[in-house]
């Protein structure tokens, strides 16, 4: 990863409201958006942002682009980030809900074969806070400091966010890896990646019921990870013999129907966080407490 406040940015699909307003948004938190795409609309100025109909054409004028944030309808997805994707861009942010599960695997695949960081799709981005914001965080949570976020809920780490701001620890970075399933960077990436970053001391890891990516998570921080991380998994209460509208849910949900026992389970990933000798926090507001232990310790 390679992030800066120099980096050059497009948005692709910059021409319709969301998409409009998270351009606008990202400037004014001087973000360098550099171009917006937007097939047949190209040679107009959106704001201060020129439009070009295709990626190549913006690259051939604004030079080499480090992210590019899509926001173009879902179906539409797929071919925007390989367009990107065989433009060099090796960052790609996916703000887009709904994009099909199958677009995804192909995406992925894509993404590994050529190196290319993917974040998403249905996530709100990341933000440095005071530096750069790439996606739609509401900047007003965040403020500069040491701990790094990485999340698959998009309003929990708003809502951690800002819990952290109150007790005046400050983020490095807050990244939402995508609330889908199935998503093009995972936990154990971007905890490398923080690991990694010096200016990083400790590291909050949202997670909710679904899938198993927690798990996962638990045992490569065990394995792997030197600073320290404090957890957090939503849905403890959610009822595991309804289908529920949020795709984790409903997998947990169909899981259980099927007696695939823990599968997916807050439970389960809880337990395997301890096992891990991972804190866990019981709400969003006791973070805070357990990062200043560690700190503390540390």
């Amino acid at each position: 990863m390679n992030l800066t406040p120099n980096s050059k940015v497009i948005i692709q699909g910059i021409t319709n409201t969301l998409s409009t307003h998270t351009a606008f948004t990202m400037k004014s938190y001087n973000t360098n958006v550099v171009a917006g795409i937007s097939p047949g609309e190209g040679g107009q100025a959106w704001g201060n942002i020129p439009v070009f109909d295709l990626v190549e054409q913006a690259i051939a004028q604004v030079g080499i682009v480090d992210t590019s944030i899509i926001l173009v309808p879902p179906y539409a997805v797929l071919d925007a980030a390989n367009e990107a994707i065989a433009a060099g861009i090796k960052q790609i942010i996916i703000v887009t809900e709904g994009m099909p599960p199958l677009d995804v695997v192909s995406l992925v695949r894509k993404a590994e074969a050529t190196e290319t960081l993917v974040v998403g799709p249905n996530c709100a981005g990341i933000i440095m806070p005071g530096k750069l914001l790439l996606g739609t965080h509401p900047t007003q949570f965040y403020t500069p400091g040491k701990i790094g976020i990485i999340s698959r809920s998009n309003t929990l780490t708003y809502e951690v966010a800002w819990e952290l701001t109150q007790a005046k620890l400050g983020q490095s970075i807050a990244v939402s890896i995508g609330c889908d399933l199935i998503v093009g960077s995972s936990f154990l990436q971007w905890l490398e990646i923080l690991d990694e970053d010096e200016h990083t001391e400790a590291i909050v890891l949202i997670g909710e019921v679904g899938g198993g990516s927690e798990e996962a998570a638990a045992s490569y921080i065990a394995e792997a990870i030197d600073k320290p991380v404090i957890a957090y998994v939503a849905g403890v209460h959610t009822p595991s013999a309804r289908v529920m509208s949020h795709a984790g849910s409903l997998m947990t949900s169909r899981a259980s129907s099927q007696q695939l026992v823990g599968a997916g389970t807050a439970a389960s990933k809880i337990a395997a966080f301890k096992a891990a000798d991972i804190p866990v926090a019981d709400c969003p507001s006791a973070i805070r407490g357990l990062l200043k232990k560690v700190l503390g310790k540390k």
